[in-house]
């Protein structure tokens, strides 16, 4: 399941964008234009489908500094998946309206729906999974019926969603729905300062998939590296991309109570290179390759400005392991950087530049077949360098 359509109103400086991504995507365009807020709010529809959206706005400082211009009265979004060959749900829409001219805010409206029947002729109304106005919500059945939940057990800062997809459900569709919003992921900076629980010893546990903070790659790294073949074959054939011959392997030697920690193998030295006297950049480098190299990774993976802390020579192996991670996840990259765009080659990335215009973000997805003139005699960092990106779309 992906992102088809996502429309925003009022959320900081997406004012009302439109915007349909594709499996490999790069926003593109200056600081300030609104890029890490377009991932902002991919991480606010996640927490909001845990039932967690209360705290997370409250960490956000309440409603007063996210809406548009601290004036708008309301955020609200539409998400649509692609259409659902089992009519399962593909169109969500929530509504948080501001009371007052405070930061406290209720969710007023939200619905999760499946217009494909409508759209073919089939029904005269779309399916309805659940529908919610105020603390007035119902949610369906897989026949239709619908089962008015006690207004005592809706919460007004949380997503009827984040309650509905539970054991008692009559509707196998909503559960799974509510597992792909929840596990949207967004990585921001990796945190390498040399007291970063990366650098440290971790106990050892289960884990496949990085966190948004990116503290567990250590135990993502041992789980994957030491129990997949061809994750660890990738790994050490971009580590070799990367810094040559002299890589050898990676390895989790104990420490103690339990605990391992992550060394880097050199053909050159005798003594193993530990996580502490790694660099940022390499360690930064592992973080990326082990999110997009995951067997089992999130649906939808957005990273922004992954050219922070690489060498240039970085950028190809990190754009080849997107294009096939692409092929298992949605990927969103948000950068700056005409070297990181110059990195792909093979497959173009559907590319969204963000400009600032009157105040408020605008988002223009360039037309394909423009991108493709130009990028016959020039490559996507070129065209981004002369500014001509802008004038597409």
């Amino acid at each position: 399941m992906k992102i088809a359509q996502l429309d925003i109103e009022g959320f900081r400086s997406l004012r009302k964008i439109s915007w349909q991504p594709g499996d490999l995507n790069v926003v593109i365009g200056p600081n300030g234009s609104g890029k890490s807020n377009l991932l902002r709010f991919l991480e606010l529809i996640a927490v909001s489908a845990q039932g967690k959206l209360g705290k997370y706005i409250q960490s956000l400082g309440g409603m007063d500094p996210i809406v548009w211009d601290g004036v708008a009265s309301s955020i609200k979004f539409a998400l649509t998946a692609p259409e659902n060959v089992e009519l399962g749900p593909e169109h969500y829409e929530l509504e948080l309206v501001r009371l007052g001219t405070g930061s406290s805010y209720r969710i007023d409206n939200e619905r999760l729906i499946n217009a494909h029947k409508l759209r073919q002729k089939r029904e005269k109304q779309a399916f309805k999974f659940l529908e919610r106005v105020a603390k007035s919500a119902i949610i369906f059945d897989e026949k239709k019926r619908g089962l008015t939940t006690p207004e005592e057990f809706i919460a007004e800062e949380e997503s009827l969603l984040s309650i509905a997809s539970g054991p008692f459900i009559n509707n196998h569709f909503i559960p799974p729905f509510q597992r792909f919003l929840s596990s949207i992921t967004v990585y921001h900076t990796l945190r390498t300062d040399k007291d970063a629980p990366i650098r440290q010893p971790t106990i050892t546990r289960l884990e496949k998939r990085v966190d948004p903070d990116g503290q567990n790659l250590i135990s993502v790294l041992h789980t994957l590296y030491t129990s997949d073949r061809d994750f660890k074959s990738d790994i050490n054939s971009a580590m070799g991309a990367a810094f040559g011959d002299d890589f050898e392997e990676l390895v989790f030697p104990p420490a103690s109570d339990q605990r391992i920690q992550l060394r880097v193998r050199w053909k050159s030295l005798k003594r193993e290179q530990s996580a502490a006297d790694l660099s940022d950049g390499t360690l930064r480098f592992l973080f990326l390759l082990t999110v997009l190299a995951s067997p089992d990774p999130p649906p939808v993976i957005a990273i922004d400005e992954p050219e922070t802390g690489l060498h240039p020579s970085m950028l190809p192996v990190i754009a080849e392991f997107a294009q096939d991670a692409a092929t298992r996840s949605q990927i969103i990259f948000t950068t700056h950087s005409p070297q990181f765009l110059d990195a792909f080659t093979d497959t173009r990335p559907t590319t969204t530049v963000a400009q600032w215009e009157n105040g408020e973000t605008a988002l223009r997805t360039l037309p394909k077949e423009e991108l493709e003139y130009w990028l016959n005699e020039y490559s996507l960092g070129t065209l981004f360098r002369s500014g001509e990106l802008e004038q597409m779309g």
